[in-house]
């Protein structure tokens, strides 16, 4: 079995933050660092899955561009898996995501996430008919991830999992946020 590869998600829109989320700072670094150094600090590899046009930072990472076409988070998730490895997908917007849950997510066999989140969340190319499937349809991702019936991860063991599932969306939103 191929070791898991974190893919960081940074091909969204942004229209709510109405600027690149990767670049955001937070905590005097671009709100994409923090799910970077999370899976760095967990010993994975990790790439930035996003447009070609997606403004980034300098990165030491690989930066692996999904199809312009359509915006959706699925798309980043399906050009990682892509690559034949499984993949433990977080969007860049999750500043509060830890090593060791991405760690434990990488150590597990088979789709595996959190009740009702469909990230961070660990993918296999397997699943890649049905998730190609749902992008050309534009289907929801949690409802996409549902039918899957992906493992449970129970995300108590790594910390408040409100904490741990943040996505931030809005300006105020992140003015709000205490730092990591």
């Amino acid at each position: 079995m191929s070791r898991a590869l974190v893919a960081v998600l940074a091909g969204g829109r942004s229209r709510r933050m109405k600027t690149a989320k990767a670049l955001v700072p937070f905590a005097g670094e671009p709100l994409i660092a923090h799910p970077l150094r999370a899976a760095a600090a967990a010993g994975l590899d990790a790439v930035v899955v996003a447009k070609a046009a997606s403004e980034l930072p300098p990165l030491d990472v690989p930066v692996w561009f999904e199809p312009d076409e359509p915006q959706h988070p699925l798309a980043g998730v399906v050009r990682a898996l892509e690559s034949g490895r499984p993949v433990v997908a977080v969007p860049c917007d999750m500043p509060f995501v830890t090593p060791e849950l991405l760690a434990h997510l990488a150590s597990l066999d088979g789709l595996a996430a959190p009740a009702g989140q469909p990230f961070p969340a660990r993918y296999e190319p397997a699943a890649l008919p049905a998730l190609r499937e749902a992008l050309a349809r534009e289907a929801p991702v949690r409802a996409t991830l549902a039918a899957l019936a992906p493992a449970q991860v129970d995300l108590r063991p790594f910390g408040d999992p409100e904490r741990l599932t943040l996505s931030v969306n809005t300006p105020e939103q992140l003015a709000s946020l205490p730092a990591p």
